[in-house]
């Protein structure tokens, strides 16, 4: 973290915010987005953005809208496969088992 950021705890994360990450979409490259599933790129930000508890309620949205939570990367890889290997992967890789 640079010096200039301040680390924020116990940050709000109301529905709305959540159901944000729904509207996202797959980034794009030299005009074309990249390979893999759009998906794919909405789980993976949302897993990079937000503590577990945010990420579940997330996947109850997510899966309401008839997403695939095995939706794989331009390397063929769910989102449970590319995170396996984090440090504190688990609970998030639980919680996309569970859906």
């Amino acid at each position: 973290m640079r010096k200039d950021k301040q680390k924020v705890l116990d940050e709000v994360w109301d529905d709305d915010r959540v159901k944000g990450f729904l509207t996202k979409s797959a980034p794009v490259q030299s005009g074309r987005p990249l390979p893999g599933d759009a998906d794919f790129y909405v789980l993976r930000h949302a897993y990079q953005s937000m503590r577990p508890g945010d990420f579940e309620r997330f996947l109850d949205f997510y899966t309401a809208q008839g997403r695939d939570v095995q939706a794989r990367d331009g390397r063929g890889r769910t989102l449970a496969d590319a995170i396996a290997r984090h440090a504190n992967a688990t609970p998030f890789i639980e919680l996309l088992n569970a859906h």
